[in-house]
């Protein structure tokens, strides 16, 4: 299948969909680079500006009101690439994270320290004019713009901070792949209840103009009630729009995630089947069931 569209910005070579590179680690150990905000091209501010403005235009009335007051919020415009300095400084004053740079994407180890000490690690470069709907791992669009508005809420903030802190002990527990599907199906591709609508706050839709529409409008994905044990083990595609989105009932049902012993999950899911994508089981609790067109059309 050819996908002339990528939504996320990341490709089947990724690990767990967010980590491992073959890049040679930087000097730093812990991966983190300078952004050299000066370096930036008018080209680089350019295709910053082409997809900031689309996207813009694209998520009133898509996005959460979190994600929209974290915009307002930030020192993020249209017409430059972001100072992570900058925002560093308002991100630590409302929820105390800040963004480092890193040359792209990292180990596994590196980027959970990172999320455990509220530190969010945004690749630094921009993909190329040629590259707007397809790029092979997350540049500065994607971490900055899709990720970074949503740090700005307490609930999203102290989620990810939880995460990074399991990450390494899922690793070691060989179950790495089940915490994987959770931040793919929330902090990537979540969907959360808001005032009787669905509405956006992953960063893989809300910094990808085709799948911002797809995972709203389109009627062949299906849009599932979050299920912890549910989305462990649920499959996700890193090559397609998803063939499920997982809803929220509002962000705070994220800080219950957080305070969970993920441990007992692990040992129950292990007896249980794996789900593929675009599975509908019986007890799920669905807004809407896809049709499944559009992955059918490319099988």
């Amino acid at each position: 299948m050819m996908v002339n569209e990528y939504p996320t910005g990341q490709q089947s070579n990724l690990k767990h969909g967010f980590a491992a590179t073959d890049a040679a680690a930087p000097d730093n150990a812990d991966w983190t680079i300078d952004q050299g905000w000066e370096s930036y091209t008018a080209e680089e501010h350019g295709v910053w500006k082409t997809l900031f403005e689309r996207q813009s235009k694209l998520l009133p009335g898509r996005a959460c009101k979190e994600f929209v007051a974290g915009m307002q919020q930030l020192p993020m415009r249209a017409d430059e690439i972001p100072d992570f300095h900058q925002l560093s400084e308002v991100l630590m004053q409302h929820t105390g994270w800040q963004v480092v740079a890193v040359p792209g994407l990292v180990p596994d180890d590196v980027f959970f320290d990172h999320l455990a000490n509220r530190r969010f690690p945004a690749g630094q470069f921009i993909r190329k004019p040629h590259e707007l709907d397809y790029l092979e791992e997350p540049d500065v669009f994607h971490d900055v713009f899709g990720h970074v508005p949503m740090l700005m809420n307490p609930a999203i903030a102290d989620f990810i901070q939880a995460y990074g802190m399991g990450g390494m002990r899922a690793k070691e527990l060989g179950v790495l792949d089940k915490l994987a599907r959770v931040y793919w199906y929330t902090v990537e591709f979540g969907l959360v209840q808001e005032e009787g609508q669905l509405r956006i706050y992953g960063a893989g839709i809300a910094s990808s103009r085709t799948e911002t529409v797809f995972s709203l409008d389109d009627a062949s994905p299906n849009r599932i009630r979050f299920d912890l044990e549910r989305v462990m083990r649920t499959h996700y595609r890193i090559d397609d729009f998803q063939e499920s989105y997982f809803v929220l009932r509002d962000l705070n049902e994220l800080l219950e995630l957080a305070q969970i012993d993920f441990a007992p999950l692990y040992q129950r899911i292990a007896t249980q089947s794996e789900l593929q994508p675009g599975d509908v089981l019986a007890q799920d609790r669905l807004f809407t069931r896809g049709t499944g067109s559009y992955h059918r059309a490319f099988e």
